[in-house]
Formats: structure tokens, sequence, C-alpha cells
């Protein structure tokens, strides 16, 4: 691999860097500051001026988090693992046509149906879940 090439992990820690970077130029990484005999004093999120809320969410913007779009599901014995070879099928208990599940570091955010886009799979949302919604699984 010559210098020239980057790998994602590469790249997930220029982000990185790039946000920090960010953050102390802005002296948001000064506001949580604490002393060891005062707790961290931290500003509420949307308070102050109109345009605050706006810079306030464009600090999580570039957070990176794991998309999954979910087939289906079983729960089968490690010996019937054991016994899989090259063209074993797997039944999985979503029906064909059933809406795949999209989730956001494990939680569902929407459904979608499966689409091919130039030769590679895509998901197309069909449902987005409220975040009200999210909300009451959240407190499962």
């Amino acid at each position: 691999m010559s210098t020239a090439e980057t790998t994602p992990q590469d790249e997930m820690a220029d982000d990185w860097a790039a946000a920090l970077a960010e953050a102390e130029a802005t002296g948001g990484a000064q506001n949580a500051v604490a002393t060891a005999d005062s707790p961290a004093v931290f500003p509420r999120l949307g308070a102050g001026a109109p345009g605050a809320q706006r810079e306030d969410i464009d600090l999580v913007l570039d957070i990176p988090v794991q998309l999954t779009v979910e087939l289906g599901r079983t729960r089968i014995p490690i010996k019937h693992i054991l016994q899989l070879a090259q063209g074993s099928v797997i039944e999985l208990d979503a029906l064909a046509g059933e809406p795949m599940d999209v989730l956001v570091n494990g939680f569902l955010i929407a459904q979608g149906e499966v689409v091919v886009v130039n030769d590679k799979f895509g998901i197309r949302l069909t449902d987005i879940v409220t975040p009200s919604e999210r909300m009451r699984r959240l407190s499962r």
C-alpha cells in the first residue's frame, strides 16, 4: 500500500482530529473543564441566540454511526451452525416482500424495501419511525 492510499480508519481518524481541532478553536473544549473542587458545568443546548441552535446541531453532524439494514433473524443451535456448508439455506423469520428494518447503532429508525441501483443493493425508505416512537422504544 502506498502512502497516498488511505484506509477508512485513517479517514475516520482524520475526521475526529478535525472535529477536535474545530472544538478547540471555538472554545468548546474549554466549556466543559472542571476542577477537582467543582463539577463540570455544561451550557444548555439551544440556549442563547437563534443561530446558536444551528451551531449546536453542527457539532454532531460529522459523528459516524453504524447503519444496518436487517433482512431477518433466526435462532439455531450451534450443532446446526457446524453442519452448514456452501449452498446451505438458513430460514429467516422475515417474509418475502416484508419491509426491512433500518437500524442506527442498533435502534430502529425506519423500514424500507430492497432496491438495486447500478448493480448494488440499496434500500428505499417507506416508513420513518417518529421521534416519540423512538423515545418509547428507548425507555423499554
